[in-house]
């Protein structure tokens, strides 16, 4: 199984460019299934979140090119409805696929997902949200089966809490029920917009109708067309962060700074010096780095996907700092890890108190998630010595060459097996 060797203590400069994002590629290659006409994507990251969607697609009948990072999907012959475990275990947006499906057919068998072991992330949001357009489910073995014995219709669906999954196979399966459907209490994360700006270029009709309401009227007729997805935030983030901790000097390019705005307010009160231009940020680390208090919260708060991340900077901060983990619970599974590098982090409940001022000592790590991965890599840049990270493999679902990518900058980083 490959490892990360990581040799710390070395200062980040050059530059960095931000790749396609995962999380909005995912329910936009899903949603191509409404499609029967040719659809053609760029910018997709080369992760391996992507190639399990691509695999679920082609097993589902998708014929499906990939090359570089633009991809061809033609869905004229795809006539499957069942995506099965070996498929969805590794990738939570595996269940993405439920809602295109009973749009296209009225009903599919598709497995309960997997993914990162951080909470339970329940899909009785998406089944129930489903049920109001008409659908009927039983869940048997570990397998939703679904159907629409008079198709998806139309309706207004209030979700109990904010769910960027459950928003996403809505939106997705509205596109094709009969009539207007209104879905209130939506997620609206970047990646949720850009689904959207892909669905309106396909032929769907959506609108906005207030900050967390959408009003969908359901179409028969899809176009062929060409999208291009959107940068990923949170690998621009956990970059961000990584020059903060090192002290850096790294300038990120091909993104949007707005849409990451929380996060460069907070790594500046935190003591970084950042200059922002129309598509790159600059970003100086600074030997003072000051505590924090930060909670996760859904779009535009504080992502859940870079507290991690942050967690390590604090580490490093003049005082103690806190986070308080508003979206997943079992998110700070990262902190063993960390404390056996040093640091010192306290949980009660769903609060990190984290201790500053610490020197992180390098250390042979296991990794748990996606993000926490990260995290560990984060702290031996900051670590002067040699530590290894176990079970990478989790990595490699999000972040697209990552060693590759910091090795242009100055970490000595390499690829073990």
């Amino acid at each position: 199984m490959q490892k990360l060797e990581v040799s710390g203590a070395n200062r980040l400069r050059g530059q960095i460019k931000i790749s396609g994002s995962k999380n909005a590629s995912l329910p936009i290659l899903a949603a191509t299934l409404l499609s029967n006409k040719k659809v053609y994507l760029k910018n997709l990251p080369r992760v391996k979140d992507i190639e399990t969607m691509i695999n679920l697609l082609q097993s589902l009948g998708s014929k499906i090119k990939f090359e570089k990072r633009n991809l061809v999907i033609d869905n004229s012959k795809q006539n499957k409805k069942f995506a099965p475990y070996s498929l969805v275990k590794t990738m939570r947006a595996g269940i993405l696929v439920l809602g295109p499906l009973l749009a296209k057919f009225g009903h599919a068998k598709v497995s309960l997902p997997g993914g990162c072991a951080i909470g339970s992330r329940p899909v009785n949001i998406h089944l129930d949200a489903l049920s109001r357009l008409g659908v009927k489910y039983k869940i048997i073995q570990g397998y939703v089966y679904a159907t629409a014995p008079k198709g998806l219709v139309g309706t207004k669906i209030h979700f109990p809490k904010i769910s960027v999954g459950a928003t996403e196979n809505l939106i997705i399966a509205a596109c094709m029920a009969k009539g207007t459907t209104t879905l209130n209490n939506c997620a609206i994360e970047p990646e949720i917009k850009d689904l959207v700006n892909f669905l309106i270029k396909l032929g769907c009709k959506i609108k906005w109708a207030a900050k967390r309401s959408l009003k969908i009227l359901g179409v028969e007729q899809l176009n062929q067309i060409t999208y291009s997805v959107m940068f990923d935030r949170i690998e621009a983030g956990t970059y961000l962060i990584a020059a903060a901790i090192t002290e850096g000097n790294l300038k990120i390019k091909n993104i949007i700074p707005h849409i990451i705005q929380t996060e460069i307010d907070i790594l500046k009160k935190i003591g970084s010096k950042i200059v922002v231009k129309k598509n790159e940020i600059r970003i100086i680390g600074s030997k003072k780095i000051r505590c924090l208090n930060i909670r996760t919260a859904p779009y535009p708060g504080f992502p859940t996907d870079l507290q991690a991340q942050i967690m390590v900077l604090l580490c490093r901060a003049n005082k103690s700092s806190s986070i308080k983990e508003d979206i997943f619970e079992n998110r700070f599974m990262h902190v063993a890890e960390l404390n056996r590098m040093g640091a010192q982090i306290s949980i009660n409940g769903n609060k990190a108190f984290v201790k500053g001022n610490t020197t992180f000592a390098p250390a042979e790590l296991m990794v748990t998630d996606l993000r926490a991965s990260v995290s560990l890599i984060l702290a031996a840049l900051s670590a002067k010595g040699k530590s290894v990270i176990n079970r990478i493999y989790h990595l490699d679902r999000g972040y697209e060459y990552i060693e590759k990518k910091l090795r242009k900058v100055g970490a000595n980083i390499r690829r073990i097996n």
